[in-house]
């Protein structure tokens, strides 16, 4: 049976970590693609292995109607606790019973064999490690145009222009899309940090094993932000997909989900350094 969350999933990481990991620059030179890339590699690693170590709050909105989350790291994976309805906390009674999830959750935890953790963790880490390995297809998916400086929310930016690479071979399922896109990048000159991120679907691309195909009109965006220790995570993310499922069928999706509030966990180790 098709996994069409799956594939959703697959589709919006593959424009994410790969069109946005081509972060900034020196600032006193003019900067070659070459070097913009292996920057932005090394400071969104550091970001990719820190994220584990935050908790933080999330709002996922659908049309009128939205959904805020707190967001805890528990034990190896996470789990998101409701907290407000439609811009709206819960009543009294509700934010309970949510606060009795979260306690029964803990205690399941803590309890589960270590087979059953083991099993939680792996899931969890399943899905980072997909998302590492579409980072790492960076520099052979796709070419890079550096198109100058802009301003960008107070900070100077550099803009990138990301291509397809001719002849470019994907590995994985969850990369063939990138054969078929193209994006922006503006990249803070200061911590090769990048602050925006749009990706677009240009021409159909065929998603081997999902019998499905992603069409033009299929966009992404990509925001992120300094929360601390030279760390940078997401702020804002918005997809919306069209795509062929069985190559015949219409399917759409899209979501726009906002981040804010990071906290690092208690006990995790510091990562980065302040800039």
């Amino acid at each position: 049976m098709l996994n069409l969350l799956h594939l959703k999933r697959a589709i919006g990481l593959c424009a994410v970590f790969s069109l946005a990991l081509a972060p900034g620059v020196a600032v006193c030179a003019t900067p070659d693609v070459q070097t913009i890339i292996r920057k932005s590699v090394e400071a969104n690693e550091k970001d990719f292995k820190a994220a584990p170590s935050f908790n933080y709050r999330e709002e996922d909105r659908d049309g009128a109607t939205s959904k805020t989350y707190e967001v805890y790291m528990i034990d190896g994976s996470p789990y998101n606790r409701l907290i407000a309805q439609n811009g709206k906390p819960l009543s009294k009674e509700q934010s309970a019973q949510e606060e009795k999830k979260l306690d029964q959750e803990k205690a399941r935890r803590q309890a589960e064999s270590s087979s059953d953790r083991k099993n939680r963790v792996a899931k969890y880490q399943k899905d980072r490690n997909r998302d590492h390995q579409l980072m790492q297809q960076l520099t052979k998916a796709f070419d890079f145009t550096l198109l100058g400086t802009r301003k960008l929310e107070s900070r100077e930016v550099y803009l990138l222009k990301a291509t397809p690479k001719p002849g470019y071979n994907p590995p994985t399922m969850e990369t063939q899309v990138l054969t078929g896109m193209e994006g922006q990048l503006w990249i803070d000159t200061e911590t090769y940090q990048w602050v925006k991120v749009t990706a677009k679907v240009i021409h159909p691309v065929s998603i081997q094993g999902f019998l499905a195909q992603v069409q033009p009109g299929t966009r992404f965006e990509l925001e992120k932000m300094p929360v601390g220790n030279g760390i940078w995570l997401p702020k804002h993310f918005k997809m919306k997909s069209h795509a062929k499922i069985l190559f015949l069928f219409n399917h759409r999706s899209q979501a726009d989900e906002t981040y804010s509030d990071y906290q690092r966990v208690e006990g995790s180790a510091q990562q980065g350094s302040n800039k």
